[in-house]
C-alpha cells in the first residue's frame, strides 16, 4: 500500500464525511476507498473511524492521524513544488478563516482573480468572528484583525487601516456632530462587545491623549451588527476604515472627530502553529496583501 496515497484517501474521507463523496472526488470506486481505510486501520492496529447509520465519526486516534496525515501531504506537496520551481501551479484545497464582514467586503468579491490564477485549486472560506482553533478546525490560513493574544501563532501583518468615528449624515443632522471626544458622552454610541474598542474609546491629538467611556442603548457582539446599526442611523461607532470603506468613499457614511486619531487596526495572516506554511497559504496571503494595498482608500480625502 502506498502510504502517502492512503493518507490522501483518509484525509479526503475525513473532510467530506463520506466514503462515496471521497471516491467521487478522487475519481475511484467507493470499494477502493473503504478497502484503503480498512488497510490503514489494520496496519496501524487502531480503529480510525466509527461507522453507523448516521455516518462516519472519527475516533481520537482518527482525529490525531488526520491532522498528522494532512501535514505530511502538505509537506510532500511543498517538496514537489520546490523541485518543479516557481512556475508550478497550486492544486488541492485551501481552507481559509476570516471575519464575515471583512471577507464579504474585501476578500470574496475579488476571489475570481485568485481562482483564475490557480485553476486546480479549490477554496473553502470559513466565516467566523471568533478566534477559532486553526488546527482543530482544519484551517490553513486565517485572516485576523487587531491584537494577537496567542504568542504561539505563526503570523504576518499584511495590512493596516485607521479606525474612525463614523455615523450616518441623518444621525448627525438629528443629534449634532461631536467636536471633541468628550462630546461623545451625549451621543448614542454603538458598542461592540468584542474587539479592541468596547466602552473605552481612546483618542490622541499631538501630545494629548483622552479616554472616553461611551454609552448607548445598543450593544452588539459582531462587526456586521455594528455596520448594520450605523447604516440604520441608530448611532455612531468606532470602526476600522475597512468596515465602511464603500460608504465613506461615496459619502453615505461620515467620519467625525477627524483631527483626533484612534489606534489603527492590523490585518494578520495567521497560520497553524508548529506546521510548515504551505505554498497555497503563502500565495493566498500575498494575494490578500496585494489586494488590500491596491484598494486602500485615500485616507486624507476621507478625513476632509
Amino acid at each position: 500500500m502506498d502510504r502517502l496515497a492512503a493518507m490522501e484517501v483518509f484525509v479526503r474521507v475525513m473532510e467530506t464525511g463520506s466514503f462515496s463523496e471521497a471516491a467521487r472526488q478522487l475519481l475511484i470506486g467507493q470499494p477502493a476507498v473503504s478497502k484503503t481505510v480498512a488497510q490503514l486501520e489494520d496496519r496501524l492496529g487502531v480503529r480510525l473511524l466509527l461507522r453507523s447509520t448516521r455516518g462516519l465519526t472519527p475516533t481520537e486516534a482518527g482525529e490525531n492521524f488526520y491532522h498528522r496525515a494532512k501535514r505530511s501531504i502538505e509537506e510532500a506537496d511543498e517538496a514537489d513544488l520546490a523541485a518543479r520551481g516557481a512556475g508550478a501551479s497550486l492544486s488541492g484545497r485551501l481552507r481559509v478563516g476570516a471575519a464575515p464582514t471583512f471577507a464579504g467586503l474585501h476578500v470574496i468579491p475579488h476571489l475570481q482573480a485568485f481562482l483564475d490564477a490557480h485553476p486546480e485549486l479549490d477554496l473553502e472560506i470559513v466565516l467566523d468572528d471568533r478566534q477559532i482553533d486553526l488546527i482543530e478546525e482544519g484551517i490553513d490560513i486565517s485572516l485576523r484583525m487587531g491584537e494577537l493574544t496567542d504568542s504561539r501563532l505563526t503570523a504576518r501583518r499584511i495590512a493596516q487601516a485607521p479606525r474612525l468615528v463614523v455615523g450616518m449624515p441623518a444621525y448627525f443632522a438629528r443629534a449634532g456632530e461631536p467636536r471633541i471626544p468628550g462630546d461623545l458622552i451625549a451621543h448614542q454610541c454603538i458598542v461592540q462587545t468584542t474587539g479592541p474598542a468596547r466602552d473605552a474609546w481612546m483618542f490622541r491629538k499631538d501630545s494629548s491623549e483622552i479616554s472616553v467611556t461611551v454609552t448607548g442603548r445598543l450593544r452588539v457582539s459582531a462587526a456586521q451588527g455594528v455596520r448594520a446599526a450605523v447604516l440604520a442611523g441608530l448611532g455612531l461607532a468606532v470602526a476600522s476604515e475597512w468596515m465602511f470603506s464603500p460608504e465613506l468613499e461615496s459619502g453615505r457614511v461620515k467620519a467625525v472627530l477627524t483631527d483626533w486619531t484612534v489606534a489603527p487596526i492590523d490585518l494578520w495572516a495567521v497560520f497553524p502553529a508548529g506546521r510548515v506554511v504551505s505554498a497555497k497559504a503563502r500565495a493566498f496571503a500575498a494575494f490578500v496583501e496585494a489586494q488590500m494595498a491596491a484598494s486602500a482608500p485615500d485616507t486624507h480625502s476621507l478625513r476632509e
